[in-house]
């Protein structure tokens, strides 16, 4: 009996790890994909659907910036003026899918919650406006209970784990990206899973 209290929340600390980071690993996906959809469209995304979509047909531009300068004859002052500018040329277009997912095709797949009991059990994705200071940004907040990514654990560590709120832990009842309420594109987990997820 003293063992399995020690060792059971030793097992499954492991286990949310585990399946934390694959979760955290598609969380960033779906970040990068919303901040592309951003920068091409002015806005983002509404649904997972619109999302494949953009990956599979939209294309960055590719640009190069350089300043310039040049004299101008001022009329007024009757005297050669230096003037400064910036030109932009267009270098080329490079795809989405290939300049965030390379030869990986698992943006097909990013609505799907990892480890859920559902295998087709999705994230949730919500956008809005955001008035700030008289200017409206768009924001997006993609989120899934933990509980649905703890399925199958002890119920008392999982308990104790959706009321965890500090700095060391995935704060609060869901795992998610973005923000409603604020200008954020920040997840709310802690960065030792960062390194967890980089990807190679």
């Amino acid at each position: 009996m003293i063992y399995k209290s020690v060792t059971g929340p030793i097992e499954f600390n492991k286990i949310k790890t585990e399946r934390y980071t694959a979760v955290i690993g598609k969380l960033k996906d779906i970040r990068d994909a919303q901040e592309a959809h951003r920068v091409v469209t002015g806005k983002y995304a509404n649904s997972f659907d619109d999302l494949t979509k953009f990956i599979e047909t939209e294309k960055f531009t590719i640009t190069s910036q350089r300043d310039t300068s040049w004299t101008e004859y001022d009329k007024t002052f009757k005297i050669d003026v230096l003037k400064q500018g910036v030109v932009v040329d267009t270098l080329g277009y490079v795809s989405v899918k290939d300049s965030l997912f390379k030869n990986s095709d698992r943006y097909k797949n990013l609505r799907y919650v990892p480890f859920a009991e559902n295998p087709k059990e999705e994230f949730v994705m919500k956008t809005a406006s955001l008035d700030k200071n008289g200017y409206s940004a768009s924001v997006f907040e993609v989120s899934v209970p933990k509980v649905k990514v703890l399925w199958g654990l002890d119920k008392n560590e999982v308990e104790k784990e959706v009321a965890k709120n500090s700095v060391e832990d995935v704060k609060g009842a869901d795992i998610k990206v973005g923000s409603l309420e604020e200008l954020s594109t920040n997840g709310n987990w802690p960065t030792s899973y960062d390194a967890k997820t980089a990807r190679k």
